[in-house]
């Protein structure tokens, strides 16, 4: 049965296990989390990747060959900063809201994890699958220190995985791609007051980003998300006033659905580059595919009749920006993002959670694994 008071102090208790990233160590809050469900009886396994950051691998066993569900949420935060006006350390309740750093990113859902777990093995709840829980490092900052080499390693391995780390009781089923690249251009030096004598490399710069932000590119309309986006992040150039620039330096930031192709926006980019520089380079700092689940995937589905049958509203939703659900993508495994917090209190100061959302967000996830089947 779903123990409200025990959920509540939980949430006391891992708030108050510093896990901000950076600096990023996780291990008070990891070995928390393994020692709570090695109580359960579920097998447990860590993972580090780096010292001190910790990677927790827990197991509630069914059958030898049964397939897997995955649930996973993180263990790290953002940095608190300097702008709270409590303790972020501090689970602070106020009425229905409970304050600390993680309330909602990501400590809340992780603990909402822990107690549906409880709940079942308390209740003797017998599952026809294997229910994995991971609880990751280094979210915050990319997951190559978690989640990543987990599954590239296969140290964890699932047949459909539900990330929680979501809020107000949304069910993410699609997200946009994203892509970041610094474009570097060599112009030629000249004399301020004789510009025609250089090719000046800002200039160059400035008419590729007015041609690239004006292009209208192709794509499928998803009702989920926005048009796709392309941010121009930082530039640099020069080196003085009176010296016709022969470097420039830009990064950008894309934004692209389901549907369309990174190396067709980067045989894009290098067209427009080529027309108006004769020396550049394109590095690519990191693509993440963008990610579809159809909202009428079991997975999908299971879960909106359990909020529905516990009273609640879900929403099916669609994520602008990048979560780890992509990363599911290449290792063919269906998934879906969820969660609990609060909406817009997520890497804010004095963040928050309903204490009301966390029971009910409990209790969803525990209809949903006792009425889940695999097709």
């Amino acid at each position: 049965m779903v123990n409200k008071k025990r959920l509540i102090k939980t949430l006391e208790e891992l708030i108050a296990l510093d896990s901000q990233n950076p600096p990023g160590d996780e291990r008070q809050v990891a070995l928390f989390v393994a020692a709570y469900l090695k109580r359960l009886g579920l097998k447990i396994k860590t993972y580090t990747f780096k010292k001190n950051r910790v990677n927790v691998i827990a197991t509630l066993q069914a059958q030898t060959k049964a397939k897997s569900l995955l649930l996973t949420p993180h263990l790290d935060t953002v940095p608190a900063g300097k702008s709270w006006s409590s303790n972020p350390l501090r689970g602070k309740i106020c009425g229905d809201k409970i304050y600390g750093l993680g309330a909602t990113d990501c400590k809340g859902n992780l603990v909402v994890g822990l107690e549906a777990i409880k709940s079942l093995v308390e209740d003797g709840v017998k599952l026809d699958y294997n229910l994995i829980f991971a609880a990751t490092a280094d979210e915050e900052s990319g997951s190559n220190l978690g989640l990543i080499p987990l599954l590239e390693r296969k140290l964890l391995k699932a047949d459909a995985a539900i990330v929680l780390d979501a809020d107000d009781f949304e069910i993410v089923v699609t997200q946009k791609g994203l892509m970041h690249l610094k474009v570097r251009l060599k112009g030629k030096k000249a004399h301020g007051a004789y510009p025609w004598l250089g090719e000046n490399a800002i200039e160059q710069a400035a008419q590729i980003i007015t041609v690239l932000k004006k292009q209208k590119v192709k794509y499928q309309v998803n009702k989920y998300l926005h048009q796709p986006t392309i941010n121009v992040g930082t530039i640099k150039g020069g080196d003085k006033v009176n010296v016709v620039s022969d470097w420039c330096e830009f990064e950008l930031d894309y934004r692209f659905l389901p549907g369309m192709s990174a190396q067709k926006i980067i045989n894009n980019l290098k067209k427009t580059i080529s027309r108006y520089s004769r020396k550049f380079k394109i590095e690519i700092q990191g693509i993440q595919a963008p990610y579809f689940i159809s909202p009428q995937h079991p997975l999908v589905k299971n879960l909106n009749i359990a909020m529905q049958s516990i009273g609640v509203n879900s929403r099916i939703s669609g994520s602008e920006g990048a979560t780890v659900i992509t990363f599911f993508k290449k290792h063919k495994i269906p998934a879906l993002a969820t969660g609990f917090g609060a909406e817009g209190c997520a890497h804010i100061a004095d963040e928050y959670a309903s204490l009301t959302n966390l029971e009910s967000g409990v209790k969803v996830l525990v209809e949903f694994l006792k009425n889940f089947k695999f097709v």
